[in-house]
C-alpha cells in the first residue's frame, strides 16, 4: 500500500465514522422535537433532499442532467425501498425504545443476505448464517418482554419493515450498480415529504421545532449520506460496513446519556446478543477480506 493509499484510507475511516456519528443523532432529534410525526417527516424529507440533490448537482455539474436521464426503473425501486425506511425508520423510534428500533436495525445484512440469495440468487456463507441465526435469537429474546410500554410493538414491527426496506435497497443496489445513488436518496426524501403532505400539518410548527427539524434533516440524514459517500470510495466494502454500524449502539447510547431513556430488560439482554453477531460477522468479513488478497499475491 503505498502513502497515497493510505491517506485514502485514514480520510476513508474518518468519513465513515463522521457518517456513523451523524446517524446516531436521529434518536435525539425524534425525542426532542415536539411536533407530530408526519409533519416531522414532511419538513425533514424537504429539508434533507434538497441538501443531497445541491450536493449532487455541484459533484456532477455539466453530468448531472445525463445522470438524471438515465435513471430507470431501479432508480424508482431504489427511491421507494429507501422512503418507506425513512417513514417506519423515524416512525419506529417515535412508538418505541430507540434502543429497540436499532436493534432490530441491526439484523439488516443479515436480512440484506436471505433478500440477495432469493431475488439474485447470491449465496450467503455459512459465517453469514451462522450469525443470522444467532442474531435472530437475540430479537426474539428481546421481544419477548410483555410488559413494553403502549405502542411499542406497533414501534417494533416498523422497525422490522424499515429493516425489510433497507436490505431490499441494499439488494438493488448490489444488482443494479450503477444506480446513481446520490439523486435516488434525495428522490427518496421528497416522496417520503409527499406522502407525509396528506397527514402533516406544515404551518403548525413552532420557530424552535422548525429550527431541530432542519439540523435534523441536514445533520442526521444530508451530511451522514455525503460523508458515508465519500468513505465509500476510500475503503472496501466490509470496512466501511463495520464503521458505519457503530450507528447502532450509539443511537441509543446517547439518547440513554443526554435524554434518561432507559432500555428495557429484555432489550439488555437480547441487545448485546444481536450486537455480537453483527460485529462479529463484519469482523470476520473484514480478516476474510484482508487475507485473501494476500493469499493470492503468495
Amino acid at each position: 500500500m503505498t502513502f497515497d493509499d493510505q491517506r485514502q484510507y485514514r480520510l476513508g475511516v474518518v468519513y465513515a465514522a463522521i457518517s456513523a456519528l451523524a446517524w446516531s443523532s436521529s434518536g435525539l432529534f425524534i425525542r426532542s422535537i415536539t411536533t407530530d410525526l408526519m409533519t416531522m417527516l414532511f419538513w425533514r424529507g424537504l429539508v434533507s433532499g434538497g441538501c443531497v440533490f445541491l450536493l449532487f448537482l455541484w459533484l456532477e455539474r455539466g453530468h448531472a442532467l445525463v445522470i438524471l436521464r438515465r435513471m430507470r426503473g431501479p432508480s424508482v425501486a431504489a427511491m421507494v425501498l429507501s422512503a418507506i425506511s425513512m417513514v417506519t425508520g423515524i416512525g419506529s423510534m417515535y412508538y418505541t425504545s430507540i434502543a429497540d428500533a436499532m436493534v432490530i436495525y441491526a439484523t439488516v445484512p443479515f436480512m440484506t443476505a436471505g433478500l440477495a440469495y432469493l431475488m439474485i440468487g447470491e449465496r450467503p456463507s455459512r459465517a453469514t448464517l451462522i450469525a443470522s441465526v444467532i442474531a435472530v435469537l437475540g430479537v426474539l429474546v428481546m421481544l419477548s418482554d410483555h410488559q413494553s410500554e403502549p405502542g411499542g410493538l406497533f414501534g417494533k414491527g416498523l422497525a422490522l419493515v424499515m429493516t425489510v426496506s433497507v436490505a431490499g435497497l441494499a439488494t438493488v443496489m448490489r444488482k443494479h450498480r450503477t444506480v446513481p445513488m446520490l439523486p435516488a436518496m434525495a428522490g427518496s426524501a421528497w416522496l417520503c415529504s409527499l406522502t407525509t403532505f396528506w397527514f402533516a400539518v406544515p404551518l403548525t410548527v413552532s420557530a424552535s421545532d422548525m429550527s431541530l427539524i432542519v439540523a435534523f434533516g441536514i445533520v442526521q440524514n444530508a451530511l451522514g449520506l455525503i460523508l458515508y459517500t465519500a468513505a465509500s470510495k476510500r475503503l472496501p466494502a466490509a470496512d466501511a460496513s463495520l464503521l458505519t454500524a457503530l450507528e447502532v449502539p450509539l443511537t441509543p447510547l446517547w439518547v440513554w446519556l443526554i435524554l434518561g431513556e432507559v432500555p428495557s430488560q429484555a432489550t439488555l439482554l437480547g441487545g448485546p446478543i444481536v450486537l455480537a453477531a453483527l460485529f462479529g460477522h463484519i469482523a470476520h468479513e473484514v480478516r476474510r477480506n484482508r487475507t485473501a488478497p494476500a493469499a493470492a499475491s503468495s
